[in-house]
C-alpha cells in the first residue's frame, strides 16, 4: 500500500529529493498526470506533495478537484521561494501547506501535520457514516421557473458523488418538463414512469431497471419523455422509490418542479436538507418567500435550509441585506453568475467538473461541503500553512 506521493517532472530533483523520500515509503511519479491512474489504484493514499518545478495552475486546479473527490488526501507545496500571492491562491484552492523546497525539517513536520489530519478526518467520516448508513436526501426547490434550479441540483450532484467514491442519485421529479436528462445528454428510453407498474412493489433490482447509470458512482433516475406519463406517477410511488433508493445511496438529490405537488410534498416529508433557490428579483423574492413560509407551517427544521443564492453578483440595484429581509432567510451559499455555465450545460458536462477552480464551482462545491457534513474539518485544514521562509 502507498500512503504517499512525491511528485516532481525535473529527472534530477527527482532523483536526488526523491531518494530521500522513498526511503520514508513515498511512491514518485513525475507528473500530476500520471495520478490519474495511481490514486484509483492506491485508495489508500493520504499526503500528495507537490515538487517546485511542478505548474502552479495545474497544482491549483489538480487539489480543487481532489478536495471534494477525495476529501482525505492532503497536499504539499514545494516552492523555490515562498510568495504571498502564491500562498494565498494556495489556500483558496485547499492545499495544506506552502514551503520551501529546502526546508528538509520544516517539510518534515508539515507531512506528519498532514498525515494526522487526513487520519482524524477518516476517524470522523467513519464514524459519522457508522451512525447513519442511509442516504440524505437532499431536495432544491423554486417556486418559479428559470432561477438555475437545475443546474444547481445537476452540480451538486456531481460535487457530492467525490468522482465515484459516494453514491449519489440524482432525481427528476419535474415529472412534466424536466431537464435532468438533456442537461446531461442521457437517452430517455427508462424513466421514473416505468416504475409505475411496480407499485406496491419497488424493490432494488426494479429500481435498477429504471434508472440511467450517468458515471461511476452517479444515476439518475429521469422524468418521463412524455408529459403526460408524468401524470400518473403518484405521491406514493415517489415515496415508495425514495425509501428503497435510501439503502442504496449516500446521497439522493431532487430537482423539482417550479411548484408545490403532492410528488414534490412526499419528498419534502422525507428530505433531509432543504435547498430553496432565489435569485435577485422581486417575482422569485416572492416566490421564495412563500416557499419559507410553507416551510415553517409544515415545520420542516430550520436548521435544515440551505437557501442558495444564485447569479448574486447580478447588479440589479438589490444588496444580499436586502434579498435576506425579502425572502426572511439568512443566503447559505452565493453562487455568481457567469456565461460559463450556460456553456456547460451546452456541452452535458456539470461545470464543476468542466472546471473545478471555476468560481461557480467553488460556491456549489461549498454547497456540497454543508450537504455532506464535512464544511469544518475542511475549513480548518486550509488554515493550517507554514509562512515562515527557511533562514
Amino acid at each position: 500500500m502507498t500512503y504517499y506521493v512525491y511528485v516532481e517532472p525535473d529527472a534530477e530533483r527527482r532523483n536526488s529529493v526523491g531518494a530521500v523520500y522513498r526511503e520514508y515509503g513515498f511512491a514518485i511519479v513525475g507528473e500530476l498526470a500520471e495520478l490519474e491512474t495511481h490514486l484509483p489504484r492506491n485508495p489508500e493514499t493520504l499526503l500528495v506533495m507537490v515538487g517546485a518545478t511542478v505548474d502552479l495552475e495545474e497544482v491549483l486546479t489538480f487539489t480543487a478537484y481532489q478536495r471534494v473527490q477525495r476529501p482525505l488526501i492532503g497536499v504539499l507545496l514545494l516552492r523555490r521561494t515562498l510568495e504571498p500571492d502564491v500562498l494565498g491562491r494556495a489556500m483558496r484552492a485547499g492545499i495544506r501547506e506552502v514551503l520551501e523546497e529546502l526546508d528538509a525539517e520544516g517539510i518534515r513536520l508539515a507531512a506528519a501535520r498532514s498525515i494526522d489530519l487526513s487520519k482524524a478526518l477518516s476517524t470522523s467520516l467513519r464514524s459519522a457514516s457508522d451512525q447513519d448508513q442511509s442516504a440524505k436526501i437532499i431536495t432544491v426547490f423554486a417556486g418559479k421557473g428559470g432561477c438555475g434550479k437545475s443546474v444547481v441540483a445537476t452540480n451538486l450532484a456531481a460535487a457530492l458523488s467525490a468522482d465515484g467514491s459516494r453514491r449519489v442519485l440524482l432525481v427528476d421529479l419535474a415529472l412534466q418538463f424536466g431537464d435532468v436528462a438533456i442537461m446531461l445528454q442521457l437517452p430517455p428510453n427508462r424513466s421514473i414512469s416505468d416504475a409505475i407498474s411496480m407499485g406496491g412493489k419497488v424493490d432494488e433490482a426494479g429500481l435498477r431497471s429504471v434508472i440511467t447509470p450517468y458515471r461511476p458512482g452517479w444515476d439518475a433516475l429521469l422524468a418521463p419523455s412524455s408529459p403526460a406519463e408524468g401524470e400518473h406517477v403518484g405521491r406514493e410511488l415517489v415515496t415508495e422509490i425514495l425509501e428503497v433508493a435510501r439503502g442504496m445511496y449516500d446521497f439522493i438529490v431532487l430537482d423539482t418542479p417550479p411548484a408545490v405537488t403532492d410528488q414534490v410534498l412526499s419528498a419534502l416529508d422525507l428530505t433531509d436538507w432543504f435547498v430553496p433557490i432565489v435569485t435577485p428579483d422581486l417575482p422569485t423574492l416572492k416566490s421564495v418567500r412563500l416557499t419559507i413560509e410553507m416551510f415553517d407551517l409544515l415545520q420542516y427544521p430550520r436548521d435544515r435550509r440551505l437557501v442558495v443564492f444564485n447569479r448574486a453578483n447580478t447588479e440589479v440595484g438589490l444588496t444580499t441585506e436586502d434579498v435576506e429581509e425579502a425572502v426572511g432567510a439568512h443566503l447559505s451559499v452565493h453562487v455568481p453568475s457567469s456565461r460559463d455555465v450556460p456553456v456547460s450545460v451546452n456541452r452535458g458536462l456539470p461545470i464543476v467538473l468542466q472546471d473545478p477552480t471555476h468560481p461557480v464551482s467553488l460556491a456549489l462545491r461549498k454547497l456540497a461541503d454543508r450537504c455532506s457534513g464535512v464544511t469544518s474539518a475542511q475549513e480548518s485544514r486550509r488554515r493550517i500553512f507554514a509562512f515562515g521562509k527557511r533562514r
